[in-house]
C-alpha cells in the first residue's frame, strides 16, 4: 500500500496532461504578467500597518532591516519555486511539484492544505476590503444599512454584503479568461503602486533625523495601548513579543514575514505562461525583489517621519502625515490599500481555482472540475464553484479565528517545494531545468528552517485547527482520491495515458 501512497507523476506526463483539449488552458501570460500579479498579490494591507507594530514593539528604525531579513526567508523559497515552476510548467504550483518528487499522497496533502489557503485567505482580504469601503462611504458621508455590512456590532444575521460581491465580480473577471484579469491586475497594481511611492516621495521630505537616534533601540517597556493589542498581531500569531536589540530585528522579521505571502501565487500560472521556463523565475523572483525594495522604502520614510515609540498600531503611515500636519494622505493612503487589496483577493482566488482543477483533473478531485470552457479556456467550474463558497464565507462566517491558518498553510507548502526541489535532483538528475536554484542542498535546507521556525511561532489553536482539516483531507483521500487518481488508474490499465494532443 505504501508504494502507492507514494507514486510519482512524471514530470513529462503532467505536461502531455495539460495538452489534452477539454483540459488545456489558454497560454497567454508574459513575464511582465507575472511580475504584475505578484506584486499585486504581495502588498496589501502589510506595507500600510505591519511597519508601525513591528517598529514600536520590536526593532525601532531597524525595521527595514526586519524587512531585509524577511525577503531574504522569502528568497530562499522563492528561488525553490523557481526551479520546480520552470521545470513542471503547469498548473497547481506546490500540489504538482509534490506529485512530481514526493508522491501522491503528499501531494494530496499539499494541494488539500494550499486549498484552505486560498479559500480563508480571499475571505479574509474580501473582509478587510469592504472595511476599507465602508471607510471611506463614511468619509464621504454614506452608511451601510444595518446588517449588511461589517459584522462588528451587526446581529447574528448579518451578510458583509460588500465582501460577498467583491468575490462574485472578481469570480466573473476569472471566468471571462486570464488576459482580462492580468490586464484589470495591471490597472489596479499601477494605481497601488502609484499610491505608495507618492506616500515615500511625499514623507522623504518629511523626515527628521533625530527619530533614527537610536537606529536599534536596545530596550523598551511594554506599554498599554503597544502592539500588545493589535488586533493583526493577534489575528495571526496570537501573542505579540516585545524585544528589542539585534533579537528584536529578527522577532520583527517573523512578523513582517506574512507581509510576502503571496509570491508563491504567481507558480499556479505556469501553465498558462507562454514561456514558462524563461518567465516563471523572472516574475516570481522580479516581484519579491520589488515589494522587498518598497517595503524598506517605506519603514525607512515612516520610523524618519514620526519617531517609532510614537507611531501608531493601526494606522502608521496615514496618522504619520497627520503627526507631520498632512492629514490628507489619510484618506488616500486608505484609497490605496483598498485598491490594493482588489488584487490580492482576485489572485488569492486565482491560485485556489488553479489548485483545484491540477487536482481534478488529476483525478483525485472529481474530473467534473477539469473540463475548461469551450471559448474562454478557463476552469470556470471549479472557478464558478469555489467563488460562491468562497462569497457565503466571506459574508456570513467570522474570519478571525481562522485566518493563522492562511500562514501556517504558507509555511507549510514552503516546507515541502524545499524538500522537493532535493528530492527531484537526485531522483531525475536528467531533466531540463532552465532555472537552477543555486546551492542545492543549502539553499533548500535554509529555506526549510526558515518556515519550520516561522510556524513554530505561531499559536497552539492555529496547529489544531489546521491538523483537524489535514484529518479531514485524509479522509477525503482515502475514501475518494486514492481510488479515483488517474495515475492508479493508468497503473491497473483502465486508462491509457496521454500522448501529444488528446487522450487515445
Amino acid at each position: 500500500m505504501s508504494s502507492t501512497l507514494f507514486r510519482t507523476k512524471k514530470v513529462e506526463q503532467s505536461i502531455l496532461d495539460t495538452e489534452e483539449p477539454e483540459h488545456a488552458l489558454k497560454k497567454s501570460l508574459s513575464a511582465l504578467d507575472l511580475t504584475v500579479f505578484g506584486v499585486g498579490v504581495i502588498i496589501g494591507t502589510g506595507i500600510f500597518v505591519l511597519t508601525g507594530t513591528v517598529a514600536k514593539d520590536n526593532a525601532g528604525p531597524a525595521t527595514a532591516l526586519a524587512f531585509v531579513a524577511a525577503g531574504i526567508a522569502c528568497a530562499l523559497a522563492a528561488l525553490c519555486y523557481a526551479e520546480f515552476a520552470s521545470t513542471v510548467p503547469v498548473a497547481g504550483s506546490a500540489y504538482t511539484f509534490s506529485y512530481a518528487s514526493l508522491g501522491e499522497l503528499p501531494a494530496w496533502i499539499i494541494g488539500w492544505d494550499l486549498v484552505l489557503e486560498f479559500a480563508l485567505g480571499t475571505a479574509v482580504v474580501a473582509v478587510g476590503w469592504s472595511g476599507y469601503i465602508q471607510s471611506l462611504m463614511e468619509n464621504a458621508g454614506w452608511t451601510m444599512p444595518a446588517g449588511l455590512g461589517s459584522r462588528e456590532g451587526a446581529d447574528a444575521f448579518g451578510f458583509d454584503i460588500l465582501a460577498a460581491a467583491l468575490v462574485l465580480v472578481l469570480t466573473g473577471i476569472l471566468v471571462l479568461g486570464m488576459k482580462l484579469s492580468a490586464r484589470i491586475t495591471s490597472l489596479v497594481v499601477a494605481i497601488k503602486v502609484t499610491v505608495v511611492l507618492v506616500v515615500i516621495i511625499a514623507g522623504a521630505f518629511l523626515i527628521n533625523g533625530d527619530n533614527y537616534d537610536p537606529f536599534i533601540p536596545k530596550e523598551k517597556p511594554v506599554e498599554a495601548g503597544s502592539s500588545l493589542d493589535s488586533p493583526l498581531i493577534q489575528l495571526m500569531f496570537g501573542w505579540a513579543p516585545s524585544n528589542f536589540g539585534v533579537m528584536g530585528i529578527f522577532t520583527a522579521a517573523s512578523v513582517v514575514f506574512f507581509a510576502f505571502i503571496g509570491f508563491d501565487v504567481v507558480a499556479t500560472a505556469a501553465e498558462e505562461t507562454k514561456n514558462p521556463q524563461r518567465d516563471m523565475p523572472r516574475g516570481i523572483l522580479g516581484s519579491l525583489l520589488i515589494c522587498t525594495t518598497l517595503y524598506v522604502l517605506v519603514s525607512i520614510v515612516v520610523t524618519g517621519m514620526q519617531h517609532y515609540s510614537e507611531l501608531s498600531v493601526d494606522a502608521p503611515l496615514a496618522d504619520a502625515f497627520k503627526a507631520t500636519g498632512h492629514p490628507w494622505f489619510a484618506g488616500f493612503i486608505s484609497f490605496g490599500a483598498a485598491v490594493g487589496l482588489t488584487t490580492v483577493c482576485m489572485i488569492l482566488l486565482l491560485g485556489q481555482t488553479r489548485v483545484f482543477f491540477a487536482m481534478s483533473r488529476d483525478g483525485l478531485l472529481p474530473r467534473f472540475f477539469s473540463r475548461v470552457h469551450p471559448r474562454f479556456k478557463t476552469p470556470h467550474r471549479p472557478t464558478i464553484l469555489l467563488g460562491v463558497i468562497i462569497a457565503i464565507l466571506a459574508g456570513f462566517t467570522p474570519l478571525t479565528e481562522l485566518a493563522a491558518l492562511v500562514n501556517i498553510g504558507t509555511l507549510f507548502a514552503f516546507v515541502v517545494v524545499a524538500i522537493g526541489v532535493i528530492i527531484l535532483r537526485k531522483s531525475r538528475p536528467d531533466l531540463p531545468r532552465a532555472f537552477r536554484t543555486p546551492w542545492v542542498p543549502v539553499i533548500p535546507i535554509l529555506s526549510v528552517g526558515a518556515s519550520l521556525w516561522l510556524m513554530i511561532n505561531l499559536p497552539a489553536e492555529t496547529w489544531v485547527r489546521f491538523a483537524i482539516w489535514m484529518a479531514a483531507g485524509f479522509l477525503v483521500y482515502f475514501l475518494y482520491g486514492r481510488t479515483h487518481s488517474r495515475l492508479a488508474r493508468r497503473e491497473s490499465g483502465e486508462e491509457q495515458p496521454s500522448v501529444g494532443g488528446g487522450t487515445p
